[in-house]
């Protein structure tokens, strides 16, 4: 199969650390699984601005033997915005063409119509804000639901955000289906004896920004007897976050993928409470790691991870937070919710993932 992969949300560069490598993970398999695929990068470049995303010079670049077209534009994808796309893509020869994030949507609806090409259209928060966000009424949310009503198939990134579209906009759930993200096979490890401690090891990793609720697990742990709690990550909320430290809470600032993961498998439990997640691979490489993992209700990975089966799910509440560490401490069978986490993980490789995904498409 051959597919145009159209995403503003896609690395080019080693070191970007603000972009995650979750969409490449799919381009990258589909490859390795004898696809043909070919990625373009449209950056509308006022949006880009207003995010703060770094600036790249029109071109071609390659991250990992994926060559990715990177086509700047001043405005929102008007005119003529084919003109700069480079001869060597041959529209006519697509199978399919797959967009992520708003402005590739926009960009992959304009293709798909002028060259009759089958398009599928992924939901990410970002999207779910556009379309219901009065600041983007007048053109980006209008071209979005024209690009969801033309698509063959829309691809949510996690079961919580296709029910949230799904109630958004549900003439169109009949077209809807679950894409999620997943952990390197070599990640999933067996259950490990950890040191056992009196103390539980509650562990957190974040761009610590107010979304994610740190503030509100550090008050949860703060003095709670036999918990101690480690918070990976740097981010605008750090300084402050920094005057709620205790004696049972420590930060350990921004580490290396490796390190972090040396930390989980040190940990009891994994705790983020955060709020409007796409997904968040973070809480799976926490389970293929053995910890008891925790994340908000109707968010992030829940439907992936199920109350008191193979994780929990809380409010992201003081109280709510709270309340699931002691009904952790105090669970019957706590090493039956750790075999449970591992054996749901094994389910979501980045190999299974993405052929899932690509079957859904077929």
């Amino acid at each position: 199969m051959k597919i145009l992969f159209i995403t503003d949300l896609y690395p080019i560069k080693a070191g970007e650390s603000q972009t995650p490598l979750t969409l490449h993970n799919f381009v990258f398999e589909w490859i390795r699984q004898g696809n043909e695929v070919d990625v373009v990068k449209p950056n509308f470049l006022l949006n880009s601005f207003l995010r703060g995303k770094k600036f790249y010079p029109q071109g071609f670049y390659e991250y990992e033997g994926v060559q990715i077209f990177n086509a700047n534009y001043f405005t929102p994808f008007l005119f003529d915005f084919t003109k700069k796309m480079p001869e060597k893509f041959d529209f006519d020869s697509y199978d399919m063409i797959v967009a992520h994030m708003p402005s590739g949507i926009i960009f992959a609806n304009k293709l798909a119509k002028i060259f009759n090409k089958p398009l599928i259209c992924a939901v990410h928060v970002s999207d779910i804000e556009v379309l219901t966000n009065p600041l983007y009424k007048f053109y980006f949310a209008n071209q979005l639901v024209d690009a969801y009503k033309n698509s063959e198939k829309i691809a949510c990134r996690s079961f919580a955000i296709e029910q949230k579209f799904n109630n958004l906009m549900p003439e169109l759930a009949q077209k809807t289906f679950v894409a999620p993200s997943g952990v390197e096979s070599i990640q999933v490890g067996e259950k490990e004896n950890k040191p056992q401690s009196k103390t539980l090891r509650v562990l957190t990793c974040a761009n610590l920004i107010k979304r994610k609720n740190v503030d509100k697990l550090i008050l949860a742990v703060d003095n709670l007897e036999d918990f101690e709690l480690t918070v990976i990550g740097d981010g605008k909320e750090l300084n402050q976050l920094k005057k709620m430290q205790s004696q049972n809470i420590r930060f350990v600032g921004r580490l290396p993928r490796q390190k972090v993961l040396s930390q989980m498998q040190k940990s009891d439990i994994f705790v983020l409470p955060s709020v409007n997640e796409t997904f968040g691979m973070v809480y799976l490489e926490a389970m293929a790691s053995g910890c008891i993992t925790v994340c908000t209700k109707n968010d992030g990975v829940d439907g992936i991870i199920k109350d008191a089966e193979n994780g929990f799910l809380c409010e992201p509440t003081v109280e709510s937070i709270k309340e699931t560490l002691l009904k952790i401490r105090n669970f019957e069978n706590i090493e039956k919710i750790v075999e449970n986490s591992l054996a749901t993980v094994r389910e979501y490789t980045q190999e299974n993932c993405a052929q899932n995904y690509l079957k859904m498409m077929k």
